[in-house]
């Protein structure tokens, strides 16, 4: 009989000496190299290692598996539940939060490349479209400080250029030009319990101006408390949530999506233009590029051609295989 999911949680929690949420299961059985016996070729075998425990614990009487908790769910063996006790439980929620964000060896620019391979490449977000972004340098800044939360890290643009014939972008731009969409990226190493507010906030902050405000993080804290922090702040602000996943760049996915203004923020766009000359520069390349009906691509950010590569080699990642 193969090798299951679920025989991976089991063999994992027979050691285990505290209950674990289904990612902690999986990291220690990829630890012990239990993954390994596993025939999958899923981008997320975690999320159906997850799926399969929840599954299994709800609809199954016989279970192996008992649920413990809610903030966040952890699994057990059943036939262990006897070693659980309220002082253990509250033990491990105690050590949960105190948990150190990891260090990394990278800088937070040195994903900015990855994210516009995302937003150019990425299916689960471009759709199909064509777009483009600008690194926005806060250096480049007058007035330092005073705006730490009006700029956004990367911006972008969508044109309909290649997908509209070219009768119908001038009868647009005869009416409400509306077909140009405005993006706005605050891009951050890691989200977890301690800091996803300020970071969240701080999205919302830098991308009122735009159409569509997304947050990305590298590393998110899988946590189910955490994502449905995550999940309520998104659809009240309206900011999206993009997940970069290092390990596999091509599984990066938006966790939530951002929803569209049809309007911009001309105030704010304006104070932008004013304070910072890499955002006044990006408006001004968007309005040339619109009206010649031609991109002129070297003005934007380079696509990375090979994001793999550029992750082991920039960043010092391993990709999975």
């Amino acid at each position: 009989m193969a090798y299951s999911f679920l025989d991976l949680a089991s063999d994992v929690l027979e050691s285990a000496s505290v209950p674990l949420t289904y990612q902690q299961c999986w990291d220690e059985g990829q630890a012990k190299g239990l993954t390994s016996k596993l025939k999958t070729k899923g981008k997320t075998p975690w999320q159906t290692l997850g799926a399969q425990l929840y599954v299994d614990v709800r609809d199954n009487p016989d279970s192996r598996f008992i649920k413990v908790g809610k903030r966040p769910t952890r699994f057990f063996l059943k036939n262990r539940r006897l070693e659980l006790s309220e002082a253990l439980l509250d033990k491990v929620e105690a050590a949960e939060a105190k948990k150190p964000v990891p260090k990394t060896t990278y800088h937070e620019r040195d994903l900015h490349p990855l994210l516009t391979y995302f937003v150019y490449a990425n299916p689960t977000f471009s759709r199909g479209r064509s777009i483009y972004t600008k690194t926005i340098f806060h250096e480049n800044s007058r007035r330092k400080g005073y705006n730490a939360w009006l700029h956004p890290d990367l911006v972008g643009v969508y044109f309909p250029l290649e997908d509209w014939k070219q009768d119908v972008i001038k009868f647009n731009q005869l009416l409400d030009n509306n077909s140009i969409r405005l993006f706005s990226f605050e891009l951050k190493k890691s989200l977890t319990k301690s800091n996803y507010r300020e970071a969240f906030f701080q999205a919302v902050s830098n991308s009122s101006w735009s159409h569509e405000g997304y947050l990305v993080a590298a590393d998110i804290t899988q946590d189910d408390d955490l994502l449905a922090e995550l999940q309520r702040l998104s659809q009240s602000f309206g900011i999206g949530i993009i997940h970069l996943h290092l390990s596999d760049i091509n599984s990066s996915n938006v966790l939530f999506p951002a929803r569209a203004s049809e309007g911009l923020d001309w105030e704010t766009v304006n104070k932008l233009c004013e304070q910072n000359k890499d955002f006044a520069k990006f408006i001004q390349d968007v309005k040339i590029d619109f009206e010649s009906s031609r991109i002129h691509r070297t003005e934007y950010d380079t696509v990375v051609k090979e994001p793999e590569k550029y992750i082991k080699d920039k960043m010092k990642i391993e990709q999975d295989a």
